[in-house]
């Protein structure tokens, strides 16, 4: 009867084991479904430390990016009440656990911190923390090292095992194809922004009374929007919104966007047109189908009185008041041959007295907010 008893606790245990694993790699999965789920690098990194805490079951941890340029690892995420403090440890290659790992690109488990040579007390003294144990992976893309995990002190009274090493291996590949992937975007970002300032910039030339207009409404836009309740998709497209605004006057002819005089109506009746040509243009483009309502309206008035459709007050999209309030400010308070430019002060009243009438209200209140803090 007793060896019996001895087996069952032992397949009861076995059966235990069996079904912690299972849900850990359940929670792996999980954990690296969330990090693939977006592409903002700041995002990213703070994910993956979470998943590495979570995961490893550990008090705290780190995710410490490589600087190839100074042969250094600085703490990127550091979660727990001292973080801050923490981030402004930097860790020379081989300096340290992590150290060790970035240069030698191996995992490593240390359950006895004081007894390694490996171990940097640094971190510990600065922050008033005790290590009892680390387990640290390199974080590597294309065999390439960019960064290094870790987790702290195990909960329980067990140290880091092979299994933890083996799960927080398969998370560090998760973290460094969400990294990689977050590079890309933002990579093809960056490169798209730089056409659309290029384009923006080509046109501006085609006007020489404009110069540096697009830039000022982006500049005017961008500060604006802080005081909005905008999502960051929102911003974006804020963004890219008001570098394309004008794009539709590449089909107005160069005798109207060069006359030296005020514009005759029928000539003014043809640059309204550059709103729509505007849209057409960005139309064609999938991926931008979100500024095009930026650009067909924004010089649409909350009384009904604008152009191209005559829209009023909650008809006209926010990023097009938004662009409509900066594009007004800018067109006041920059010269024309036909007119010297109004002075700021005067430009901002006359904000506040179209205010409700020919641009939306809230967007002028956040105008004004954000140029009272000298952001405008």
């Amino acid at each position: 009867m007793p060896s019996k008893k001895i087996d069952i606790d032992r397949w009861l245990d076995k059966l235990k084991r069996i079904e912690e694993k299972v849900e850990r790699l359940a929670l792996l999965s999980h954990l690296s479904q969330i990090l693939n789920s977006t592409l903002d690098h700041k995002e990213i990194r703070r994910r993956a430390m979470e998943a590495a805490t979570q995961l490893m079951r550990a008090e705290v941890g780190s995710l410490l990016l490589v600087d190839e340029e100074n042969q250094r690892l600085y703490f990127e995420v550091a979660l727990g009440d001292r973080e801050e403090e923490i981030k402004t440890i930097p860790l020379h290659f081989g300096e340290g656990i992590a150290g060790w790992v970035a240069q030698h690109g191996r995992p490593l488990i240390v359950n006895s911190p004081e007894k390694d040579r490996r171990f940097f007390k640094g971190v510990d003294e600065r922050t008033e923390f005790k290590t009892r144990n680390v387990i640290c992976v390199p974080v590597k893309t294309k065999k390439k090292i960019i960064g290094v995990l870790e987790a702290i002190n195990k909960k329980g009274k067990k140290g880091f095992d092979k299994e933890d090493l083996s799960l927080l291996i398969s998370l560090a590949d998760q973290v460094a194809i969400a990294l990689d992937n977050s590079r890309l975007y933002q990579e093809l970002e960056e490169m798209f922004f730089q056409t659309t300032d290029s384009l923006a910039d080509a046109i501006e030339q085609r006007d020489p009374y404009t110069g540096g207009h697009t830039q000022r409404v982006t500049l005017y836009s961008q500060a604006i929007a802080k005081y909005l309740r905008l999502k960051p998709s929102e911003r974006k497209w804020l963004k890219i919104t008001s570098v394309l605004h004008d794009v539709g006057k590449i089909g107005i002819e160069d005798y109207i966007l060069r006359k030296p005089a005020r514009l005759t109506t029928k000539e003014f009746d043809t640059i309204k047109h550059h709103s729509n040509i505007g849209a057409k243009i960005i139309e064609h483009i999938r991926q931008l189908k979100e500024i095009v309502p930026g650009v067909k309206y924004h010089h649409e008035q909350i009384n009904g009185k604008g152009y191209p459709d005559g829209l009023k007050g909650k008809e006209i999209p926010l990023l097009a008041k938004i662009i409509a309030v900066a594009d007004t400010y800018d067109a006041m308070t920059t010269d024309r041959p036909y007119r010297k430019a109004m002075q700021k002060k005067a430009a901002v009243e006359e904000l506040k007295r179209c205010s409700g009438k020919q641009l939306d209200r809230e967007v002028v209140k956040a105008f004004i907010r954000a140029h009272q803090n000298g952001e405008i």
